[in-house]
């Protein structure tokens, strides 16, 4: 049924009410890089119905003296999920920011990422948080170009970038130039991969052949598969008998190094390495074959703390990505205190040397719009995960 113009402005009302009653989270401070640490506060009450962000719809109020963000995410489909999971870490975010000059309304990409973008500059939002996958962004960032609106993405696919679009996720070539480097300075010399016949895998080999010849390394070989356990086991020996080597990586998820491992390793002392896939997968360390095995990948430490925050506001463990969302807001807020309401949201910010800190540690970008994250190196043991060369704190 369609809004009169009353009712519209009665919503209005009511929207402003909910906003302003919103209790506030006891949480640390704004720290001066835009990093939060949530604290431990014990049992949680029960979280109250509204939020503070709003799902798109007519009649939106029409506020002067706040900031207007558009979040573009799933929120219908197969990926509805995991676009939730990022809305929700953005509540979470604003709450414990304490901002009153940040509105968020979100809008449902899977109804098509092109007509959220549209009804988003239509709507007056001056930056756009999201979308999630590639192909989105790119039908996004044209609607946003046109409209002068910055595009804060959450998307992995380098590709992308540029041009008002700003990536935040984690692009694989970091966490394996990471990996390659630290086993370098270990002493590692001759380096192998096996790879899957994937975008991720096709990136992932180019990364890896850089990262060696950087860090002054031999490149052996590199064995790419199908996406079968037959091929993956071929590769696998194709990579085992290609030569001496004492590195390996595997840039696939811990199932299938899992699968690999055994007989890339032979009876051989090969060092095994992975990517920021494996830092997800807690049973890595049951699998003997996998101990010892280092993988790069941001910091967990906060990401635990948030993990524990939303589950008991939410009811449920949140998917790992839910920290971009937190982390876009943060930032957000840190650019907001110098970006006056209702104008061009300053895009060169971005770009500031020192970067900005959050939930997946420090990053910065690039002058191709693309995150680069501080990242720390991990080693699968029986008990877990162990940090063996920790992640930057500063630039």
């Amino acid at each position: 049924m369609a809004e009169t113009a009353a009712q519209r402005q009665a919503n209005a009302s009511s929207r402003r009410r909910m906003l302003r009653g919103m209790a506030t989270l006891a949480l640390g401070g704004l720290l001066a890089a835009c990093q939060m640490v949530p604290k431990a506060n014990g049992p949680a009450t029960a979280p109250p119905p509204e939020t503070p962000t709003d799902n798109v719809g007519p009649g939106l109020p029409t506020d002067t003296d706040r900031h207007r963000v558009a979040l573009l995410v799933p929120q219908t489909g197969p990926n509805a999920d995991v676009g939730m999971a990022i809305a929700n870490a953005t509540t979470l975010a604003l709450l414990d920011s304490r901002t009153e000059k940040v509105r968020i309304t979100t809008y449902d990409t899977a109804l098509g990422a092109a007509a959220a973008a549209r009804q988003a500059v239509a709507d007056g939002n001056k930056l756009i948080l999201g979308p999630l996958l590639s192909e989105d962004v790119a039908a996004v960032a044209p609607v946003a170009r046109d409209a002068k609106v910055p595009v804060l993405s959450f998307s992995n696919d380098s590709s992308v970038a540029g041009n008002g679009v700003f990536i935040m996720g984690f692009v694989p070539g970091q966490s394996v130039e990471r990996v390659v480097a630290f086993a370098r300075a270990k002493g590692h010399q001759r380096f192998g991969a096996l790879v899957p016949k994937t975008v991720y895998g096709d990136r992932s080999a180019a990364a890896f052949r850089a990262a060696v010849a950087e860090a002054g390394g031999t490149l052996v070989a590199v064995e790419s598969y199908d996406r079968s356990a037959t091929a993956l086991t071929g590769a696998a020996r194709r990579l085992a008998n290609a030569g001496a080597m004492d590195a390996v990586l595997i840039a696939d998820s811990g199932g299938n190094a899992v699968r690999a491992v055994p007989i890339v390793k032979g009876t051989g002392n090969r060092q095994i390495l992975g990517t920021e896939l494996w830092n997800t997968d807690a049973s890595l360390g049951g699998n003997a074959a996998m101990r010892g095995s280092w993988f790069a990948s941001v910091s967990d430490g906060l990401y635990g703390q948030l993990a524990s925050k939303y589950r008991a506001r939410f009811g449920k463990a949140p998917y790992r990505l839910a920290s971009l969302g937190y982390d876009s807001v943060l930032l957000t807020v840190r650019i907001a205190r110098e970006w006056k309401p209702g104008t061009t949201f300053p895009a060169s910010r971005l770009l500031a040397a020192d970067g900005f800190g959050g939930i997946d540690g420090i990053f910065r970008f690039n002058n191709r719009g693309i995150a680069t994250r501080a990242l720390e190196v991990s080693e699968i043991g029986a008990g877990g995960f162990r940090v063996v060369d920790p992640a930057p704190t500063k630039w």
